[in-house]
């Protein structure tokens, strides 16, 4: 798989300073907000450097449908992503893209799976960008939900998927400077490269995976379907667990009161 050189790209992103969203430096900075400046910053420095290549998600679905513009129907512009695993994490879901035109296209929706997209023709790229205000302690960010992302390894299974999408994650770590925040440090990371067992799923948060992407294992050496087969036996491993806990804790205690 083609992709980008991350470790020349987070070289790059060191140092660099953007103006401060709220430029009142008594404003409170938090949020996706606080980021949003580096977010931008990290997707133009991309485009210029893989002009053809790099797109918003949205972007690349309207690309997309305007290239075909005979493709009307919601299975025509579905079959357009020759990728099940692709269509699951890339579109917008039924209703929307029947309601699709030339005149009503799509606009950046903040829970878009991909923040950044690189498609080379033959295999989709998602990169997400989370950026970190250093100077304040923080729990680590939501990353992608655990169902999302089990519903994800089983279409790569399903399909022999292995090599058709990727998953990088970018974390910029920042400080505020005056009006500006500085990049201090970032980090890359790939959500494939970390062993399954690692990952944290946040139960409690939407079944989130949370961590910091400075903080990510990058030590799995199997196969791309080891690691999708591994991932979806620690999943089922963790909800089972979670099922027993729920009972143990909200259903067993009362049933006496009504059996």
């Amino acid at each position: 798989m083609n992709s980008i050189d991350f470790l020349s790209f987070i070289e790059s992103m060191k140092g660099q300073l953007v103006d401060r969203p709220n430029k009142s430096t008594s404003g409170t900075l938090s949020g996706h907000a606080a980021g949003e400046p580096f977010e931008k910053n990290a997707y133009h420095k991309l485009k210029e450097k893989y002009p053809t290549q790099i797109f918003k998600q949205y972007e690349y679905l309207n690309d997309l449908y305007l290239k075909h513009p005979k493709h009307i129907t919601v299975r025509q512009r579905y079959e357009l992503l020759d990728s099940p695993t692709a269509l699951f994490l890339l579109s917008r879901g039924d209703k929307a893209t029947r309601d699709w035109s030339p005149t009503s296209i799509f606009e950046e929706k903040q829970n878009d799976t991909a923040d950044i997209l690189y498609y080379d023709g033959k295999a989709y790229d998602i990169i997400d960008i989370k950026t970190r205000n250093i100077s304040k302690t923080a729990m680590p960010p939501n990353i992608i939900s655990a169902y999302k992302m089990a519903n994800t390894c089983a279409r790569m299974i399903d399909n022999g998927e292995y090599e058709k999408v990727n998953i990088d994650y970018i974390e910029i770590d920042w400080i505020e400077q005056g009006d500006k925040l500085l990049c201090t440090d970032a980090h890359h990371g790939n959500l494939f490269k970390a062993h399954p067992e690692s990952i944290y799923i946040n139960w409690a948060a939407a079944m989130q995976i949370q961590f910091h992407v400075c903080d990510l294992d990058q030590t799995w050496g199997k196969t791309r379907e080891e690691w999708t087969r591994q991932y979806i036996k620690t999943f089922v491993t963790s909800a089972n667990a979670r099922c027993q806990k729920m009972r143990e804790t909200y259903v067993t205690p009362f049933l006496k009161y009504i059996e």
